[in-house]
């Protein structure tokens, strides 16, 4: 029972420093940063974090280092770091930062809809664990969509703002345009994908130490590369004492290391649904914030269609549990395989 408050305690901070970090990027974002070199610099000061904690912790579970681990570092540095790390920055300085905690909240859904395409999980469309996992990934894109598309009218939650950007969200980001909802789109896939192939490596890059700094490691060689061929400003790299640091630095070391570290700790020990439920958190921490101090404005097309999608996205994670514990359970195993289509 205490493992479990703890590691409930532990979801929601980390759900919380990832509002933190939307909120942070989306105002250095708006001071005119090039987001490119933002993320290389998050995953730089990732990777010699999480090689700190890899070496003083997991020095026993070294991995040996051949080709075929390089290229799985490289593939999960590029689909778990680098491709949604980008996408997200570049959908996120075309958007808002309420939207960008939106789309986060598909990873699971998008996760099982790419597992049933490749064949690694099974759905089951005969039993009503399969169909509520289906319906409830048809109302999280739909919800998504109700999201970029419909307005409605502007909620006002504040009689006051307090504004930290140079410029008003007016100024910048008025609507939800397609290219960012792809580019989300785009980081959601690139994620879930890493997911999948998360899987399939299980301890094959060493410790959760190792893992995350090998990708970080790869994930940074990338985002690195990306940047210097996109707009080689040397200027750009020039570090100064100011609110753009912070946000490398936080980002790199609490966001893709520690919560990144928090994050398997609590896969272990209560299981992917548990992580997954606290998705919505970083999203209403986000709204209030960003509503606040970036004055993004809220609509009442935006909040039907986040509980659309959070609907959705707790139905898929019941069915799961659900279809988990009856395949723990021979009698209502047979059951289901009984209406098995």
């Amino acid at each position: 029972m205490m493992s479990e408050m703890k590691a409930l305690i532990a979801m929601v901070i980390v759900q919380i420093g990832y509002a933190g970090q939307d909120i942070l990027f989306k105002l250095v974002i708006e001071d005119g940063v090039n987001v490119r070199v933002v993320v290389a610099y998050r995953l730089i000061f990732a990777t010699i974090f999480m090689f700190l904690l890899a070496f003083i912790f997991e020095r026993n579970k070294r991995p040996e280092f051949t080709w075929r681990l390089l290229i799985l570092a490289f593939l999960v540095g590029l689909f778990g770091s680098a491709g949604p790390n980008i996408l997200f920055a570049e959908a996120l300085a075309r958007t808002t930062a309420t939207f960008i905690s939106t789309a986060t909240i598909l990873v699971p859904l998008v996760t099982f809809v790419l597992a049933a395409i490749l064949r690694t999980e099974h759905v089951h469309l005969g039993s009503k664990y399969g169909k509520a996992k289906v319906i409830g990934t048809l109302l999280g894109v739909g919800g998504l969509f109700f999201f970029v598309l419909y307005k409605g009218k502007e909620i006002h939650l504040w009689s006051s703002r307090i504004h930290l950007g140079g410029r008003t969200h007016s100024d910048t980001t008025p609507n939800i345009s397609i290219l960012a909802a792809f580019l989300a789109l785009g980081g959601v896939i690139s994620y879930s994908f890493w997911v999948l192939l998360q899987v399939k490596i299980g301890n094959g890059l060493g410790g959760p130490y190792w893992n995350t700094a090998l990708m970080n490691m790869m994930g940074s060689l990338v985002a690195l590369l990306v940047a210097l061929i996109w707009k080689p400003d040397f200027e750009e790299w020039r570090l100064g004492w100011d609110i753009k640091l912070f946000a490398r630095i936080f980002s790199g070391i609490m966001i893709s290391g520690m919560a990144f570290a928090v994050i398997v700790w609590c896969v272990d020990a209560n299981g992917p649904v548990f992580v997954s439920m606290f998705r919505p958190v970083r999203l209403v921490v986000v709204v209030i914030v960003a509503s606040l101090i970036l004055q993004e404005p809220i609509y009442s097309g935006s909040i039907i269609g986040t509980v659309i999608l959070v609907g959705g996205l707790y139905l898929v994670l019941w069915a799961k549990k659900k279809e988990m514990k009856s395949m723990s359970n021979p009698v209502e195993t047979n059951r289901t395989d009984r209406n098995v289509v």
